[in-house]
Protein backbone atom coordinates (compact mmCIF):
# COMPACT_ATOMS: atom_id res chain seq x y z
CA UNK A 1 0.00 0.00 0.00
CA UNK A 2 0.95 3.60 -0.61
CA UNK A 3 0.15 6.99 -0.27
CA UNK A 4 -3.21 7.44 2.24
CA UNK A 5 -3.59 3.88 2.71
CA UNK A 6 0.27 3.66 4.74
CA UNK A 7 -2.08 4.75 8.41
CA UNK A 8 -5.49 4.01 7.58
CA UNK A 9 -5.60 -0.18 9.05
CA UNK A 10 -3.80 1.03 11.78
CA UNK A 11 -6.57 4.21 12.97
CA UNK A 12 -9.11 1.36 12.18
CA UNK A 13 -9.87 1.56 15.87
CA UNK A 14 -9.77 5.23 16.48
CA UNK A 15 -12.53 5.21 13.55
CA UNK A 16 -14.81 2.98 15.89
CA UNK A 17 -13.97 4.68 18.95
CA UNK A 18 -15.10 8.26 17.39
CA UNK A 19 -17.98 6.50 15.72
CA UNK A 20 -19.16 5.85 19.32
CA UNK A 21 -19.26 9.16 20.06
CA UNK A 22 -21.05 10.31 16.71
CA UNK A 23 -23.55 7.65 16.47
CA UNK A 24 -24.92 6.54 19.73
CA UNK A 25 -24.30 3.34 21.70
CA UNK A 26 -26.28 1.44 19.76
CA UNK A 27 -24.60 1.77 16.21
CA UNK A 28 -21.12 1.77 18.02
CA UNK A 29 -21.90 -1.31 19.45
CA UNK A 30 -23.50 -2.96 16.24
CA UNK A 31 -20.09 -1.53 14.31
CA UNK A 32 -17.77 -2.74 16.69
CA UNK A 33 -19.41 -6.11 17.13
CA UNK A 34 -19.64 -6.77 13.23
CA UNK A 35 -16.00 -5.48 13.36
CA UNK A 36 -14.58 -8.00 15.77
CA UNK A 37 -16.79 -10.65 13.95
CA UNK A 38 -15.17 -10.26 10.92
CA UNK A 39 -11.87 -10.07 12.00
CA UNK A 40 -12.47 -13.61 13.73
CA UNK A 41 -14.07 -14.96 10.67
CA UNK A 42 -11.12 -14.14 8.61
CA UNK A 43 -8.46 -15.08 11.41
CA UNK A 44 -10.36 -18.48 10.84
CA UNK A 45 -10.59 -18.17 7.11
CA UNK A 46 -14.01 -18.26 7.15
CA UNK A 47 -14.20 -15.81 3.89
CA UNK A 48 -18.20 -16.06 4.00
CA UNK A 49 -18.23 -14.82 7.28
CA UNK A 50 -15.89 -12.01 7.35
CA UNK A 51 -17.73 -11.03 3.77
CA UNK A 52 -20.99 -10.48 5.64
CA UNK A 53 -19.63 -9.46 8.58
CA UNK A 54 -17.80 -6.67 6.93
CA UNK A 55 -20.54 -5.44 4.73
CA UNK A 56 -22.56 -4.99 7.91
CA UNK A 57 -19.98 -3.10 9.65
CA UNK A 58 -19.56 -1.19 6.19
CA UNK A 59 -23.31 -0.15 6.27
CA UNK A 60 -22.49 1.48 9.51
CA UNK A 61 -19.33 3.37 8.31
CA UNK A 62 -19.20 3.42 4.61
CA UNK A 63 -16.37 5.41 4.30
CA UNK A 64 -14.47 2.92 6.46
CA UNK A 65 -11.19 2.27 3.53
CA UNK A 66 -9.84 -0.42 6.17
CA UNK A 67 -13.75 -2.26 6.43
CA UNK A 68 -13.42 -1.77 2.47
CA UNK A 69 -10.37 -3.35 1.84
CA UNK A 70 -10.94 -6.37 4.25
CA UNK A 71 -14.04 -6.87 2.76
CA UNK A 72 -12.69 -6.80 -0.71
CA UNK A 73 -10.11 -9.32 0.60
CA UNK A 74 -12.57 -11.55 1.53
CA UNK A 75 -14.84 -11.42 -1.53
CA UNK A 76 -11.46 -12.06 -3.82
CA UNK A 77 -11.33 -14.90 -1.19
CA UNK A 78 -14.57 -16.44 -2.08
CA UNK A 79 -13.83 -15.88 -6.16
CA UNK A 80 -16.31 -13.03 -5.83
CA UNK A 81 -14.80 -10.54 -8.28
CA UNK A 82 -17.41 -8.69 -8.65
CA UNK A 83 -18.29 -7.54 -5.42
CA UNK A 84 -14.54 -7.13 -4.81
CA UNK A 85 -14.46 -4.58 -7.71
CA UNK A 86 -17.36 -2.68 -6.42
CA UNK A 87 -15.45 -2.19 -3.27
CA UNK A 88 -11.79 -1.21 -4.67
CA UNK A 89 -13.85 1.62 -6.56
CA UNK A 90 -15.22 2.88 -3.79
CA UNK A 91 -11.42 3.01 -2.16
CA UNK A 92 -9.83 4.52 -5.46
CA UNK A 93 -12.50 7.19 -5.53
CA UNK A 94 -11.60 8.25 -1.95
CA UNK A 95 -7.80 8.47 -2.90
CA UNK A 96 -6.49 5.20 -1.65
CA UNK A 97 -3.88 3.00 -3.04
CA UNK A 98 -4.79 -0.64 -2.35
CA UNK A 99 -2.49 -3.95 -3.42
CA UNK A 100 -6.32 -5.80 -3.23
CA UNK A 101 -8.01 -2.89 -4.42
CA UNK A 102 -5.77 -2.84 -7.64
CA UNK A 103 -5.58 -6.82 -8.03
CA UNK A 104 -9.52 -6.99 -8.59
CA UNK A 105 -9.37 -3.90 -10.50
CA UNK A 106 -6.92 -5.42 -13.26
CA UNK A 107 -9.16 -8.99 -13.29
CA UNK A 108 -12.13 -6.46 -14.07
CA UNK A 109 -10.20 -4.61 -16.92
CA UNK A 110 -9.14 -7.69 -18.45
CA UNK A 111 -12.13 -9.84 -18.02
CA UNK A 112 -13.71 -6.70 -19.72
CA UNK A 113 -10.65 -6.80 -22.28
CA UNK A 114 -9.99 -2.73 -22.03
CA UNK A 115 -6.49 -3.53 -22.51
CA UNK A 116 -5.42 0.50 -22.95
CA UNK A 117 -6.35 0.97 -19.17
CA UNK A 118 -4.42 -1.82 -17.92
CA UNK A 119 -1.19 -0.29 -19.47
CA UNK A 120 -2.29 3.11 -18.40
CA UNK A 121 -2.26 1.61 -14.71
CA UNK A 122 0.76 -0.21 -14.89
CA UNK A 123 2.29 2.90 -16.20
CA UNK A 124 1.04 5.07 -13.49
CA UNK A 125 2.26 2.07 -11.30
CA UNK A 126 -1.76 1.61 -9.60
CA UNK A 127 -1.42 -1.92 -11.03
CA UNK A 128 0.13 -4.86 -8.56
CA UNK A 129 3.30 -5.40 -8.38
CA UNK A 130 6.78 -6.04 -10.69
CA UNK A 131 6.02 -9.55 -11.98
CA UNK A 132 2.42 -8.96 -12.48
CA UNK A 133 2.40 -5.91 -14.15
CA UNK A 134 5.30 -6.99 -16.21
CA UNK A 135 3.80 -10.22 -17.67
CA UNK A 136 0.23 -8.30 -18.24
CA UNK A 137 2.23 -5.70 -19.70
CA UNK A 138 2.86 -8.10 -22.49
CA UNK A 139 -0.35 -9.92 -22.63
CA UNK A 140 -2.31 -6.39 -22.80
CA UNK A 141 -0.13 -5.38 -25.76
CA UNK A 142 -1.24 -8.35 -27.50
CA UNK A 143 -4.67 -7.49 -26.65
CA UNK A 144 -4.07 -4.34 -28.37
CA UNK A 145 -2.53 -6.20 -31.51
CA UNK A 146 0.71 -4.68 -31.14
CA UNK A 147 2.66 -8.20 -30.76
CA UNK A 148 6.17 -6.26 -31.84
CA UNK A 149 5.62 -4.67 -28.33
CA UNK A 150 4.36 -7.36 -26.68
CA UNK A 151 7.43 -9.28 -27.16
CA UNK A 152 9.51 -6.02 -26.26
CA UNK A 153 7.58 -6.48 -22.49
CA UNK A 154 8.71 -9.92 -22.24
CA UNK A 155 12.14 -9.57 -23.53
CA UNK A 156 12.75 -6.64 -20.72
CA UNK A 157 11.33 -8.19 -18.44
CA UNK A 158 13.85 -11.44 -18.86
CA UNK A 159 16.17 -9.16 -18.20
CA UNK A 160 14.99 -8.17 -14.44
CA UNK A 161 17.09 -10.93 -12.17
CA UNK A 162 15.20 -13.76 -11.34
CA UNK A 163 12.32 -13.04 -13.73
CA UNK A 164 14.05 -14.61 -16.90
CA UNK A 165 12.06 -17.81 -16.35
CA UNK A 166 8.44 -16.41 -16.24
CA UNK A 167 9.41 -14.16 -19.14
CA UNK A 168 10.30 -16.50 -21.35
CA UNK A 169 7.30 -18.98 -20.28
CA UNK A 170 4.76 -16.50 -21.52
CA UNK A 171 6.36 -14.65 -24.25
CA UNK A 172 6.36 -18.93 -25.21
CA UNK A 173 2.64 -18.68 -24.37
CA UNK A 174 2.20 -15.69 -26.48
CA UNK A 175 4.16 -16.67 -29.24
CA UNK A 176 1.50 -20.46 -29.63
CA UNK A 177 -1.47 -18.12 -29.12
CA UNK A 178 -1.03 -16.38 -32.73
CA UNK A 179 0.34 -19.83 -33.87
CA UNK A 180 3.96 -19.36 -34.16
CA UNK A 181 4.72 -23.03 -33.08
CA UNK A 182 8.78 -22.66 -33.88
CA UNK A 183 9.00 -19.89 -31.61
CA UNK A 184 7.79 -21.28 -29.15
CA UNK A 185 9.68 -24.33 -29.10
CA UNK A 186 12.61 -22.91 -29.32
CA UNK A 187 12.09 -21.19 -26.39
CA UNK A 188 11.34 -24.39 -24.45
CA UNK A 189 14.40 -26.41 -26.39
CA UNK A 190 16.86 -23.49 -25.27
CA UNK A 191 15.38 -24.44 -21.45
CA UNK A 192 14.84 -20.63 -21.24
CA UNK A 193 11.25 -21.05 -19.31
CA UNK A 194 13.66 -22.81 -16.58
CA UNK A 195 11.74 -25.24 -14.11
CA UNK A 196 8.30 -23.92 -15.15
CA UNK A 197 8.51 -25.88 -18.17
CA UNK A 198 8.51 -29.16 -16.09
CA UNK A 199 5.36 -28.39 -14.62
CA UNK A 200 2.68 -30.48 -15.15
CA UNK A 201 0.48 -27.96 -17.21
CA UNK A 202 3.69 -26.51 -19.18
CA UNK A 203 4.31 -30.04 -20.34
CA UNK A 204 0.41 -30.26 -21.82
CA UNK A 205 1.11 -27.32 -23.13
CA UNK A 206 4.38 -27.92 -24.90
CA UNK A 207 3.15 -31.36 -26.36
CA UNK A 208 0.64 -29.56 -28.02
CA UNK A 209 2.91 -27.50 -29.89
CA UNK A 210 5.19 -30.42 -30.67
CA UNK A 211 1.95 -31.53 -32.44
CA UNK A 212 1.72 -28.46 -34.32
CA UNK A 213 5.18 -29.22 -35.74
CA UNK A 214 4.26 -32.89 -36.37
CA UNK A 215 6.60 -33.82 -33.74
CA UNK A 216 4.30 -36.54 -32.41
CA UNK A 217 7.18 -38.72 -31.13
CA UNK A 218 9.50 -36.02 -28.87
CA UNK A 219 6.08 -35.02 -27.17
CA UNK A 220 5.16 -39.05 -26.09
CA UNK A 221 8.89 -39.07 -25.09
CA UNK A 222 8.35 -35.88 -22.77
CA UNK A 223 5.78 -36.86 -21.16
CA UNK A 224 7.67 -40.55 -20.59
CA UNK A 225 9.94 -38.74 -19.14
CA UNK A 226 8.72 -36.05 -16.81
CA UNK A 227 5.61 -38.42 -15.45
CA UNK A 228 6.02 -41.83 -15.79
CA UNK A 229 2.90 -44.56 -14.98
CA UNK A 230 0.77 -44.08 -13.12
CA UNK A 231 -0.31 -40.95 -15.05
CA UNK A 232 -4.19 -38.86 -14.00
CA UNK A 233 -6.74 -39.49 -17.24
CA UNK A 234 -5.58 -36.05 -18.59
CA UNK A 235 -2.02 -36.73 -19.22
CA UNK A 236 -3.01 -40.19 -20.51
CA UNK A 237 -5.67 -39.16 -22.72
CA UNK A 238 -2.87 -36.90 -24.40
CA UNK A 239 -0.25 -39.27 -24.71
CA UNK A 240 -2.87 -41.72 -26.26
CA UNK A 241 -3.95 -39.52 -29.08
CA UNK A 242 -0.12 -38.15 -29.57
CA UNK A 243 1.28 -42.34 -29.93
CA UNK A 244 -2.23 -42.07 -32.91
CA UNK A 245 -0.20 -39.45 -34.22
CA UNK A 246 -3.21 -37.00 -33.62
CA UNK A 247 -2.45 -33.39 -34.19
CA UNK A 248 -3.22 -31.61 -31.38
CA UNK A 249 -4.59 -27.94 -31.35
CA UNK A 250 -3.18 -25.44 -28.80
CA UNK A 251 -5.51 -24.82 -26.07
CA UNK A 252 -4.12 -23.39 -23.14
CA UNK A 253 -4.10 -19.86 -24.05
CA UNK A 254 -6.28 -18.92 -26.53
CA UNK A 255 -6.54 -14.97 -26.37
CA UNK A 256 -4.92 -12.20 -24.26
CA UNK A 257 -7.20 -12.20 -21.73
CA UNK A 258 -6.45 -15.95 -21.21
CA UNK A 259 -2.56 -14.71 -20.86
CA UNK A 260 -3.59 -12.71 -18.23
CA UNK A 261 -5.23 -15.67 -16.64
CA UNK A 262 -1.74 -17.66 -16.96
CA UNK A 263 -0.23 -15.09 -15.45
CA UNK A 264 -2.24 -15.21 -12.24
CA UNK A 265 -2.19 -18.94 -12.39
CA UNK A 266 1.65 -19.17 -13.05
CA UNK A 267 2.16 -16.46 -9.96
CA UNK A 268 -0.17 -18.32 -7.64
CA UNK A 269 2.12 -21.14 -8.72
CA UNK A 270 5.30 -19.50 -7.21
CA UNK A 271 3.56 -18.82 -4.29
CA UNK A 272 2.13 -21.97 -3.55
CA UNK A 273 5.59 -23.18 -1.84
CA UNK A 274 6.44 -19.49 -0.30
CA UNK A 275 3.27 -17.37 0.67
CA UNK A 276 0.48 -18.17 3.28
CA UNK A 277 -2.31 -20.13 1.22
CA UNK A 278 -4.70 -17.42 1.57
CA UNK A 279 -2.63 -15.11 0.05
CA UNK A 280 -1.95 -17.48 -2.93
CA UNK A 281 -5.82 -17.87 -3.13
CA UNK A 282 -6.12 -15.06 -4.38
CA UNK A 283 -3.79 -15.11 -7.44
CA UNK A 284 -5.87 -18.36 -8.29
CA UNK A 285 -9.11 -17.07 -7.60
CA UNK A 286 -8.74 -14.26 -10.57
CA UNK A 287 -7.59 -16.97 -12.66
CA UNK A 288 -10.50 -18.94 -12.54
CA UNK A 289 -12.99 -15.55 -12.42
CA UNK A 290 -10.66 -14.90 -15.90
CA UNK A 291 -11.15 -18.29 -17.09
CA UNK A 292 -13.62 -20.50 -15.88
CA UNK A 293 -12.81 -23.30 -17.87
CA UNK A 294 -9.16 -23.24 -16.35
CA UNK A 295 -9.55 -26.53 -14.17
CA UNK A 296 -6.03 -26.16 -12.94
CA UNK A 297 -7.00 -22.73 -11.82
CA UNK A 298 -9.87 -24.49 -9.93
CA UNK A 299 -8.32 -27.55 -8.81
CA UNK A 300 -5.37 -25.36 -7.19
CA UNK A 301 -8.32 -22.87 -5.45
CA UNK A 302 -10.28 -25.95 -4.30
CA UNK A 303 -6.32 -27.31 -2.80
CA UNK A 304 -5.83 -24.00 -0.96
CA UNK A 305 -9.38 -23.95 0.63
CA UNK A 306 -9.09 -27.36 1.85
CA UNK A 307 -5.40 -26.51 3.51
CA UNK A 308 -7.06 -23.77 4.79
CA UNK A 309 -10.21 -26.03 6.63
CA UNK A 310 -12.42 -24.23 4.54
CA UNK A 311 -13.91 -28.07 3.60
CA UNK A 312 -17.55 -26.41 2.23
CA UNK A 313 -15.48 -24.26 -0.10
CA UNK A 314 -13.50 -26.50 -1.29
CA UNK A 315 -16.16 -29.47 -2.20
CA UNK A 316 -18.13 -26.80 -3.94
CA UNK A 317 -15.09 -25.64 -5.71
CA UNK A 318 -14.30 -28.74 -7.19
CA UNK A 319 -17.61 -29.29 -8.13
CA UNK A 320 -16.74 -26.41 -10.39
CA UNK A 321 -14.79 -28.94 -12.72
CA UNK A 322 -16.87 -30.04 -15.28
CA UNK A 323 -17.70 -34.32 -16.28
CA UNK A 324 -16.40 -33.98 -19.31
CA UNK A 325 -13.54 -31.93 -18.28
CA UNK A 326 -9.97 -34.42 -18.52
CA UNK A 327 -9.05 -32.86 -14.86
CA UNK A 328 -12.71 -34.18 -13.79
CA UNK A 329 -11.08 -37.78 -12.10
CA UNK A 330 -8.60 -35.30 -10.23
CA UNK A 331 -11.06 -32.84 -8.79
CA UNK A 332 -13.49 -35.95 -7.50
CA UNK A 333 -10.39 -37.05 -5.68
CA UNK A 334 -9.86 -34.26 -4.34
CA UNK A 335 -13.57 -33.85 -3.24
CA UNK A 336 -13.79 -36.82 -1.61
CA UNK A 337 -10.82 -35.91 0.72
CA UNK A 338 -11.94 -33.02 1.73
CA UNK A 339 -15.53 -34.47 2.62
CA UNK A 340 -13.56 -36.83 4.74
CA UNK A 341 -11.56 -33.89 6.36
CA UNK A 342 -15.15 -32.33 7.24
CA UNK A 343 -16.02 -35.37 9.29
CA UNK A 344 -18.35 -36.87 5.95
CA UNK A 345 -16.81 -40.28 5.36
CA UNK A 346 -20.12 -42.00 3.78
CA UNK A 347 -20.29 -39.04 1.45
CA UNK A 348 -16.44 -39.48 0.70
CA UNK A 349 -16.60 -42.81 -0.07
CA UNK A 350 -19.91 -42.34 -2.31
CA UNK A 351 -17.86 -39.91 -4.26
CA UNK A 352 -15.19 -42.47 -4.00
CA UNK A 353 -17.49 -45.76 -5.51
CA UNK A 354 -19.20 -43.88 -8.08
CA UNK A 355 -15.81 -42.59 -9.56
CA UNK A 356 -14.70 -46.31 -9.52
CA UNK A 357 -17.74 -47.43 -11.38
CA UNK A 358 -16.83 -44.86 -14.54
CA UNK A 359 -12.82 -44.87 -13.59
CA UNK A 360 -12.35 -47.89 -12.18
CA UNK A 361 -9.48 -48.90 -14.25
CA UNK A 362 -7.74 -45.79 -12.92
CA UNK A 363 -4.73 -47.08 -9.92
CA UNK A 364 -5.07 -43.57 -8.17
CA UNK A 365 -9.13 -44.52 -7.76
CA UNK A 366 -8.66 -47.81 -6.65
CA UNK A 367 -5.85 -46.50 -4.39
CA UNK A 368 -7.56 -43.24 -2.66
CA UNK A 369 -10.51 -45.97 -2.40
CA UNK A 370 -8.27 -48.39 0.04
CA UNK A 371 -7.12 -45.80 1.69
CA UNK A 372 -10.40 -43.90 2.72
CA UNK A 373 -11.84 -47.69 3.05
CA UNK A 374 -8.62 -48.29 5.96
CA UNK A 375 -9.14 -45.35 7.67
CA UNK A 376 -12.63 -46.16 8.25
CA UNK A 377 -11.44 -49.72 9.53
CA UNK A 378 -13.35 -51.22 6.71
CA UNK A 379 -10.18 -53.89 5.96
CA UNK A 380 -11.96 -56.34 3.89
CA UNK A 381 -13.02 -53.42 1.53
CA UNK A 382 -9.54 -52.08 1.42
CA UNK A 383 -7.90 -54.75 0.62
CA UNK A 384 -10.37 -55.36 -2.27
CA UNK A 385 -9.67 -51.53 -3.85
CA UNK A 386 -5.71 -52.27 -3.23
CA UNK A 387 -6.03 -55.15 -5.30
CA UNK A 388 -7.59 -53.62 -7.97
CA UNK A 389 -5.38 -50.80 -7.82
CA UNK A 390 -1.68 -53.24 -8.19
CA UNK A 391 -3.41 -55.04 -11.28
CA UNK A 392 -3.87 -52.31 -12.65
CA UNK A 393 0.04 -51.64 -13.47
CA UNK A 394 0.88 -53.55 -16.83
CA UNK A 395 4.13 -54.66 -15.35
CA UNK A 396 5.77 -54.40 -11.99
CA UNK A 397 6.67 -50.63 -10.82
CA UNK A 398 8.51 -48.99 -8.09
CA UNK A 399 5.47 -46.44 -7.27
CA UNK A 400 3.79 -49.99 -6.12
CA UNK A 401 5.72 -49.85 -2.64
CA UNK A 402 3.17 -47.78 -1.07
CA UNK A 403 -0.06 -49.91 -2.30
CA UNK A 404 1.85 -53.46 -0.81
CA UNK A 405 2.46 -51.12 2.20
CA UNK A 406 -1.14 -50.12 2.70
CA UNK A 407 -2.44 -53.19 1.91
CA UNK A 408 -0.41 -54.87 3.96
CA UNK A 409 -1.72 -52.46 7.27
CA UNK A 410 -4.86 -53.80 5.92
CA UNK A 411 -4.24 -57.80 6.14
CA UNK A 412 -2.01 -57.70 9.88
CA UNK A 413 -5.56 -55.65 10.97
CA UNK A 414 -7.92 -58.67 9.90
CA UNK A 415 -5.03 -60.49 11.63
CA UNK A 416 -4.49 -62.44 8.25
CA UNK A 417 -0.11 -62.15 9.64
CA UNK A 418 1.48 -63.91 6.98
CA UNK A 419 0.06 -62.48 4.34
CA UNK A 420 0.36 -58.65 5.65
CA UNK A 421 4.18 -59.62 6.55
CA UNK A 422 4.63 -61.26 2.60
CA UNK A 423 2.92 -57.45 1.26
CA UNK A 424 5.62 -55.67 3.73
CA UNK A 425 8.65 -57.43 2.13
CA UNK A 426 7.40 -56.87 -1.66
CA UNK A 427 7.32 -53.25 -0.68
CA UNK A 428 10.61 -53.63 0.94
CA UNK A 429 11.65 -55.27 -2.02
CA UNK A 430 10.32 -52.67 -4.68
CA UNK A 431 11.66 -49.60 -2.12
CA UNK A 432 14.37 -50.53 -0.47
CA UNK A 433 14.94 -49.07 2.87
CA UNK A 434 11.93 -47.31 3.04
CA UNK A 435 11.31 -46.11 6.40
CA UNK A 436 7.91 -46.63 6.97
CA UNK A 437 7.88 -50.08 5.73
CA UNK A 438 11.23 -50.91 8.24
CA UNK A 439 9.75 -49.46 11.18
CA UNK A 440 5.71 -51.03 10.59
CA UNK A 441 7.58 -54.31 9.71
CA UNK A 442 10.03 -54.44 12.41
CA UNK A 443 7.52 -53.26 15.18
CA UNK A 444 4.79 -55.70 14.20
CA UNK A 445 7.44 -58.89 13.81
CA UNK A 446 8.24 -57.80 17.53
CA UNK A 447 4.64 -57.74 18.10
CA UNK A 448 4.52 -60.68 17.66
CA UNK A 449 7.60 -61.89 18.84
CA UNK A 450 9.04 -63.50 15.68
CA UNK A 451 12.59 -63.09 13.90
CA UNK A 452 13.40 -60.34 16.82
CA UNK A 453 16.75 -59.90 15.49
CA UNK A 454 16.16 -59.01 12.35
CA UNK A 455 13.30 -57.05 13.32
CA UNK A 456 15.49 -54.60 15.36
CA UNK A 457 18.14 -54.13 12.95
CA UNK A 458 15.11 -53.02 10.26
CA UNK A 459 13.71 -50.99 12.86
CA UNK A 460 17.35 -49.18 13.44
CA UNK A 461 17.70 -49.03 10.19
CA UNK A 462 14.92 -46.70 9.69
CA UNK A 463 15.76 -44.13 12.81
CA UNK A 464 19.00 -43.60 11.20
CA UNK A 465 16.94 -42.56 8.11
CA UNK A 466 14.55 -40.52 10.45
CA UNK A 467 16.05 -39.73 13.39
CA UNK A 468 12.97 -37.46 13.92
CA UNK A 469 10.42 -39.57 13.56
CA UNK A 470 9.02 -40.30 17.02
CA UNK A 471 6.88 -42.73 16.09
CA UNK A 472 10.14 -44.59 14.70
CA UNK A 473 12.52 -43.81 17.69
CA UNK A 474 9.27 -45.49 20.16
CA UNK A 475 9.48 -48.43 17.97
CA UNK A 476 13.14 -48.99 18.74
CA UNK A 477 12.64 -48.27 22.37
CA UNK A 478 10.08 -50.35 22.01
CA UNK A 479 11.69 -53.18 20.38
CA UNK A 480 14.53 -53.37 23.29
CA UNK A 481 12.05 -53.89 25.99
CA UNK A 482 10.44 -56.62 23.85
CA UNK A 483 13.86 -58.17 24.04
CA UNK A 484 14.59 -57.84 27.07
CA UNK A 485 17.11 -54.80 26.91
CA UNK A 486 15.00 -52.54 29.36
CA UNK A 487 18.39 -50.43 30.19
CA UNK A 488 19.43 -49.81 26.27
CA UNK A 489 15.09 -49.13 25.89
CA UNK A 490 14.87 -45.91 28.66
CA UNK A 491 16.93 -43.47 26.25
CA UNK A 492 15.37 -44.38 23.21
CA UNK A 493 11.68 -44.31 24.70
CA UNK A 494 12.64 -40.78 26.06
CA UNK A 495 13.86 -39.21 23.09
CA UNK A 496 10.24 -40.55 22.00
CA UNK A 497 8.68 -39.30 24.53
CA UNK A 498 10.42 -35.43 23.64
CA UNK A 499 9.50 -35.96 19.75
CA UNK A 500 6.13 -36.70 20.39
CA UNK A 501 5.53 -35.75 24.27
CA UNK A 502 1.77 -36.09 23.94
CA UNK A 503 0.91 -38.88 22.37
CA UNK A 504 -0.38 -42.17 24.78
CA UNK A 505 1.49 -45.24 23.12
CA UNK A 506 4.62 -43.27 23.63
CA UNK A 507 3.78 -42.45 27.43
CA UNK A 508 2.05 -45.56 28.08
CA UNK A 509 5.89 -47.51 26.86
CA UNK A 510 8.08 -45.22 28.56
CA UNK A 511 5.82 -45.93 31.77
CA UNK A 512 6.41 -49.83 31.15
CA UNK A 513 9.95 -49.49 30.21
CA UNK A 514 10.49 -47.19 33.98
CA UNK A 515 8.58 -50.35 35.71
CA UNK A 516 11.16 -52.80 33.68
CA UNK A 517 14.03 -50.80 35.38
CA UNK A 518 12.42 -50.57 38.86
CA UNK A 519 11.61 -46.87 38.26
CA UNK A 520 8.01 -46.87 39.38
CA UNK A 521 6.72 -44.09 40.38
CA UNK A 522 8.13 -42.56 37.53
CA UNK A 523 6.23 -45.45 35.51
CA UNK A 524 3.23 -44.58 37.43
CA UNK A 525 3.51 -40.48 36.26
CA UNK A 526 3.59 -41.91 33.02
CA UNK A 527 0.98 -44.00 32.74
CA UNK A 528 -1.42 -40.99 34.23
CA UNK A 529 0.21 -38.60 31.56
CA UNK A 530 -0.74 -41.70 28.71
CA UNK A 531 -4.65 -41.52 30.48
CA UNK A 532 -4.43 -37.95 29.61
CA UNK A 533 -3.75 -37.85 26.46
CA UNK A 534 -6.33 -40.42 25.09
CA UNK A 535 -8.80 -39.24 22.65
CA UNK A 536 -11.84 -41.10 23.97
CA UNK A 537 -13.94 -41.14 20.81
CA UNK A 538 -10.95 -42.21 18.76
CA UNK A 539 -8.48 -44.08 20.97
CA UNK A 540 -5.76 -46.01 19.15
CA UNK A 541 -6.13 -49.87 19.07
CA UNK A 542 -2.85 -49.68 20.40
CA UNK A 543 -3.84 -47.48 23.40
CA UNK A 544 -6.28 -49.20 25.99
CA UNK A 545 -7.10 -47.01 28.65
CA UNK A 546 -8.49 -50.48 30.83
CA UNK A 547 -5.21 -51.77 30.34
CA UNK A 548 -3.45 -48.47 32.11
CA UNK A 549 -5.60 -48.25 34.72
CA UNK A 550 -5.11 -51.59 35.73
CA UNK A 551 -1.41 -51.24 35.93
CA UNK A 552 -1.88 -48.04 37.59
CA UNK A 553 -4.11 -49.86 40.45
CA UNK A 554 -1.85 -53.01 40.94
CA UNK A 555 1.89 -52.68 39.09
CA UNK A 556 2.70 -53.79 35.09
CA UNK A 557 4.29 -57.45 37.06
CA UNK A 558 0.44 -58.44 38.46
CA UNK A 559 -0.94 -56.59 34.85
CA UNK A 560 1.55 -59.58 32.74
CA UNK A 561 0.51 -62.14 35.11
CA UNK A 562 -3.23 -62.02 34.89
CA UNK A 563 -2.68 -61.91 30.87
CA UNK A 564 -0.71 -65.36 31.16
CA UNK A 565 2.47 -63.48 30.09
CA UNK A 566 6.01 -64.09 30.82
CA UNK A 567 7.10 -61.92 33.97
CA UNK A 568 9.45 -58.99 33.66
CA UNK A 569 12.53 -61.26 35.07
CA UNK A 570 12.15 -64.32 32.78
CA UNK A 571 11.64 -61.55 29.81
CA UNK A 572 14.71 -60.26 31.36
CA UNK A 573 17.15 -63.61 31.11
CA UNK A 574 17.66 -63.31 35.06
Amino acid sequence: MAGKASGYLRSTALALVALAGLAGPAAAESLSGDYLAARQASFFGDFKAAGDYYGRAIAFDPENPALLERAALAHLSLGDIPHAVELAERLSTQGYQSQIGHMAQIADLAKREDYATILSRIDEQTAIGPLVDGLARGWAELGRGDMSAALVAFEAMAQEQGLQSFASYHKAMALASVGDFEGAETIFEAGDAGTLQFTRRAVQARSQILSQLDRQDDAVAMIDEGFPPPRDPSLEQMRSALVAGEKLPFTYVNSPRDGIAEVFYTVAGALSSEANDDFTLLYSRIAEYLRPDHSGAILMSANLLESLGQYDLAVDTFKRVPRDDADYFSAELGRAEALRSDGKPDAAVEVLEQLAQTNGNQISVQSALGDMMRQLERYDQAVAAYDAAISGFVEEHPAQWFLYYARGIAKERLKDWQAAEADFRKALELNPGQPQVLNYLGYSLVEHHAKLDEALSMIEQAVATEPQSGYIVDSLGWALYRLGRYEDAVAHMERAAELMPVDPVVNDHLGDVYWAVGRTLEAEFQWKRALSFVDWEEASDEVDPERIRQKLKVGLDQVLSEEGKPPLKVANGE
